[in-house]
């Protein structure tokens, strides 16, 4: 896209939960609180603390379980490359940009509803991205035009189906107008998307902006969980 052309209408994400840490989105304090929490909460918080990649997270230093699922799709895909400028929409706690930094991204700016504790090598802004003024106060801290545009976001759910659906749809499709307006030629986009969800549209305009478009449900995905994620690769 050229810089005379105007980028398309953002759509706005919806808002996200305002507690919790960027340490876990409230971890520690669910666990303290646990005695009392209804009975479903209870069983996340023991579910969260016996998953084994939970448990590998803790162990290895990364902020949350999230970041095996990016280190698989980059094992397979190729996604990080050496020297590579990235993009994280919805950051927080910030397990992606740990996972971009340690495979050879040297810039990475990312924003979040939350607060994101600071990391090394990496601008991290709290705010909506898809507010007036945010998509380029991303490419001004990451210094230029991402290689590499991530999005893990979600929305909270009311309960009502369709209504639910077209939340995802229309977040998901706000992440792909970001990575195609503003990727390099050659750059990728992975974002967050579900099981069921009519993405037909979209998938087409990807397959039309990008080389290749691939649907990956890494291990560390919950096998219960409708989670799955579309890897654009290759922008034209």
């Amino acid at each position: 896209m050229s810089q005379d052309e105007k980028p398309p209408e953002r759509r706005r994400m919806v808002r996200l939960p305002t507690g919790g840490t960027a340490a876990g989105r409230g971890m520690g304090q669910k666990i303290r609180t646990a005695d009392k929490k209804s009975l479903s909460s209870q069983e996340w918080i023991k579910r969260q603390l016996a998953d084994k990649f939970s448990e590998k997270a803790r162990a290895e230093g990364w902020r949350s379980r999230a970041a095996f699922k990016l280190t698989e799709i980059d094992d397979r895909l190729h996604v990080i490359r050496d020297g590579a400028r990235v993009i994280d929409l919805g950051a927080a706690p910030g397990g992606w940009v740990q996972v971009a930094l340690k495979r050879g991204a040297t810039a990475v700016a990312g924003v979040d509803l939350l607060p994101i504790e600071p990391i090394t090598g990496a601008e991290l802004i709290e705010g909506d991205f898809t507010d007036p003024g945010v998509g380029e106060r991303l490419l001004e801290l990451l210094g230029g035009p991402p290689d590499l545009v991530l999005s893990d976001m979600a929305h909270n759910t009311v309960g009502h189906r369709k209504t639910d659906h077209m939340k995802i749809v229309l977040l998901i499709e706000a992440a792909a107008d970001f990575a195609i307006t503003y990727l390099k030629p050659g750059g990728s986009f992975v974002t967050k998307a579900f099981q069921g969800a009519d993405l037909g549209d979209l998938k087409n305009r990807l397959r039309a902006e990008f080389e290749t478009v691939k649907f990956v449900k890494p291990e560390a995905s919950r096998k219960d969980s409708s989670e799955v994620f579309m890897v654009a690769l290759n922008k034209r």
